[in-house]
C-alpha cells in the first residue's frame, strides 16, 4: 500500500493561466515530435512546473501509451522482435522497483530526482551535439539487461527517460534507423502497458490523474495532426540544442521548485 503524504492542489483548482499553459506546451511538443521524431521529451518537466508529478506520471504513461500507438501504425514491419524480447524480463523487474520507489516518495522529492535527472540529461544532449557520432562499444549480452532495468525503473519512477537506457542497447547492436525507430516505439507501447497496470494494481488513477488524461490527450492528438503536416525550419542539430537547453532549464526549475 502506498505512504499517506500531504495531499497536493486538486488539478482542478489549476487557473485557466495555467490549463492554457499545460495546453500549449502539449501541442507544440507533439507537433514537434511528429514532424521531427523528438520534442517531446521536454514536454514532462515542463508540465512537472505546473501539474505534480504524483499526479502528472500516471496520467503521462496514459498519454505516452496513446501517442505511441498513433505513431506505431505505419512503422510496425521494421519492430526487431526479437531484440524487444531480449529487454523485456529485465525491464519488467525494473517496473517493479520503479513503483515501489514511486509510491514510497513523495512529490517534493520526486520533483528534486527528476530535476536533477532532466537537467543531466539536458547537459548530456547539449555535449553530444558537439561531438561527431559515436557508437556504444560494449557487449550486446552484457547492455541487454542492465538497460531493461533501468529503462523499467526510471520510466516507472519518473515517468520518462525509459528511452535513453534502449537506444543504448540499439547503438550497440547497430540496429537500422527504421528498426530503431519502430522498436522504441513498440517497446515503450509495451511497458506503458505494464506501468499502466500497475499503477492502477497501486491504486495511483486517481480523479485528478483522469482529468488529467482528459484535458491532455486532445491536445496530444492536436499536436500529432499538426506536426504531420508540417515541417519545422530547422536543422536538426540546432532543434536538438534547442530541446537540450528547454530540459536544462526546466531541470534546474523543478529542482528550486523540489527545494
Amino acid at each position: 500500500m502506498a505512504r499517506s503524504f500531504p495531499a497536493e492542489p486538486a488539478i482542478q483548482f489549476l487557473s485557466p493561466l495555467e490549463i492554457a499553459y499545460c495546453c500549449v506546451v502539449m501541442v507544440i511538443s507533439y507537433a514537434l515530435r511528429g514532424s521531427t521524431g523528438f520534442g517531446a521529451a521536454a514536454a514532462m518537466p515542463l508540465l512537472a512546473l505546473i501539474i505534480p508529478l504524483k499526479v502528472l506520471i500516471p496520467a503521462w504513461t496514459l498519454i505516452g501509451l496513446t501517442a505511441g500507438v498513433t505513431l506505431l501504425g505505419r512503422d510496425r514491419a521494421h519492430i526487431a522482435w526479437g531484440d524487444i524480447a531480449r529487454l523485456l524480463p529485465t525491464s519488467l523487474i525494473g517496473i517493479a522497483v520503479g513503483l515501489y520507489i514511486f509510491t514510497a516518495l513523495d512529490a517534493r522529492t520526486l520533483a528534486q530526482g527528476m530535476g536533477g535527472l532532466i537537467l543531466l540529461y539536458g547537459l548530456y544532449s547539449l555535449w553530444l551535439t558537439a561531438r561527431p557520432q559515436t557508437h556504444w562499444q560494449a557487449s550486446p549480452r552484457a547492455i541487454a539487461p542492465i538497460a531493461g532495468v533501468l529503462g523499467g525503473a526510471v520510466g516507472t519512477t519518473f515517468g520518462t527517460m525509459a528511452s535513453v537506457f534502449y537506444a543504448i542497447y540499439f547503438d550497440v547492436i547497430r540496429m537500422a534507423k527504421d528498426s530503431f525507430r519502430a522498436s522504441m516505439s513498440a517497446i515503450l507501447v509495451a511497458l506503458g502497458i505494464v506501468r499502466g497496470l500497475g499503477y492502477w494494481a497501486v491504486g495511483e488513477y486517481s480523479r485528478d490523474v483522469l482529468l488529467t488524461v482528459a484535458i491532455a490527450l486532445p491536445m496530444m492528438l492536436v499536436g500529432i495532426f499538426i506536426g504531420n503536416r508540417i515541417h519545422t525550419g530547422l536543422s536538426e542539430l540546432a532543434f536538438r540544442r534547442l530541446i537540450a537547453f528547454a530540459l536544462m532549464v526546466s531541470g534546474l526549475a523543478l529542482l528550486a521548485k523540489g527545494g
